[in-house]
């Protein structure tokens, strides 16, 4: 892993001084007159601040057109100098919550999903700061639950009216619960009544409560339950989201006439040779006429025992080709995924066996604490630090910048695609600049 240098333009190097050279090749400097002296200050000014800046700027967004070229009217922290790979510490701490008056303007033209979580208060204030450049508003509020021989939809105590009420003053992101199915599987699945009540619970809560839909998560914990290895409930998993996808569509909502909404959760596969547990292209074809989006979660590449980069970006890359294929008739499929985006890092042990995930105030806390040299691995397109604790123990940290979020938001961009951030009360301020 190495930093990225870039070169710089200087004047040109071959500009000789006014000299008079003699017969014998000896060099006498000439004699300037003032007419001459000033006529050399007003080249230089205007070399310093007319053409170096011209050069400088053009340079730059050679080296940044990958991830510039396509983003209209470049938001304020482009305009700053923000969005860069050699960034500074000093920097981050004295920028991150500065961001432009007009926060109505979206840069990112695609669909954008924000996850909220009830233990982090500060993304229900983003969300609503920030609401015109959310699409979709996902609070985690939901579990369905076994209990005895019935089931239960637990989470009605999470849902704040008031919150959802200022949202929907501020903008027309549709809010969706997130439901996570933590009942036993094989009591859900194989009983078409049981099927069919969990499925009357969750559209009656978004009825009752006027949500615009839900977000679904099963799969990973139904892979959990070693379910999906058995062809036959494998099949059964599937025609239940059908089922409860068929059911919200058929819901016409009165406040503005359209059906209930459903996003999938769905894990990305980790190698070419798909697992019975992963949820493939298949799967993804054959949900596409009653799932409205898949949230692609595409993130928590490392993990402590092998530290390294949250999501490089070579890896996105193929899960999107692994689930979309290559050819143009994938642009119907990829605008139904969200690709994922994380707002928050890690802190790994650097010798490996130990990591925990950082929020945004605990990297500006390190920041301040270690004043460390922030890095840009390339291969996966994040920044990183190094710094030692007090046990002398040497850690590194991958956490978000606006440079590694840009990246993505255009690899997005390529694929036609939407994202959904995890979750947004743990980033930067300033990330919302770019969206």
């Amino acid at each position: 892993m190495g930093k990225k240098t870039h070169r710089r333009v200087g004047p040109n190097s071959d500009r000789r001084s006014s000299r008079v050279e003699t017969s014998d090749h000896r060099h006498v400097d000439s004699v300037e007159t003032p007419t001459s002296q000033e006529r050399k200050r007003t080249i230089t000014l205007f070399l310093v601040f007319i053409i170096f800046p011209a050069i400088s700027a053009i340079v730059y967004r050679r080296i940044y057109s990958p991830y510039t070229a396509t983003v209209p009217n470049l938001p304020d922290v482009y305009r700053r100098g923000l969005v860069k790979t050699d960034v500074y510490y000093r920097e981050v701490l004295a920028e991150h919550m500065k961001v432009s008056e007009n926060v109505s303007r979206r840069q990112f033209e695609n669909p954008v999903l924000a996850y909220i979580t009830p233990w982090n208060s500060k993304g229900y204030d983003l969300a609503k700061k920030f609401t015109s450049k959310l699409t979709h508003i996902s609070p985690v509020w939901y579990e369905l639950k076994s209990e005895g021989s019935t089931f239960i939809l637990d989470g009605r105590h999470n849902a704040d009216t008031g919150w959802i009420s200022d949202i929907r003053m501020k903008g027309d992101a549709k809010i969706l619960p997130r439901v996570v199915l933590e009942a036993i599987p094989v009591d859900l699945l194989t009983k078409k009544k049981q099927r069919k009540k969990v499925i009357n619970l969750i559209v009656a809560e978004c009825k009752e409560m006027d949500y615009d839909g839900i977000v679904l998560e099963s799969w990973s914990r139904w892979a959990n339950y070693g379910v999906l290895h058995n062809p036959e409930m494998r099949k059964m998993a599937l025609q239940f989201i059908k089922q409860l996808g068929e059911a919200m569509h058929s819901v016409i909502l009165e406040r503005n006439g359209q059906t209930l909404f459903l996003v999938y959760v769905i894990g990305p596969p980790y190698s070419d040779q798909l697992q019975p547990h992963d949820f493939g292209p298949e799967d993804l074809l054959s949900l596409s006429n009653v799932v409205d989006g898949f949230s692609l979660m595409t993130y928590d590449f490392s993990v402590p025992h092998n530290p390294g980069p949250n999501a490089p970006l070579k890896w996105i890359r193929s899960i999107l080709k692994l689930l979309l294929g290559s050819d143009n008739g994938s642009q119907g499929l990829a605008k139904k995924i969200f690709l994922g985006i994380n707002f928050y890092g890690k802190d790994f042990m650097h010798s490996g066996g130990g990591g925990e995930p950082i929020l945004g105030r605990d990297y500006l806390s390190l920041l301040e604490q270690h004043r460390p040299v922030l890095q840009w691995e390339k291969n996966s397109a994040e920044h990183f630090f190094l710094y030692s604790d007090d046990k002398h123990i040497k850690h590194i940290v991958f956490y978000p910048s606006l440079m590694s979020i840009a990246a993505r938001l255009e690899e997005a961009r390529l694929w036609g695609a939407g994202i959904s951030i995890w979750e947004i009360g743990q980033g930067l301020d300033y990330f919302f600049e770019i969206l």
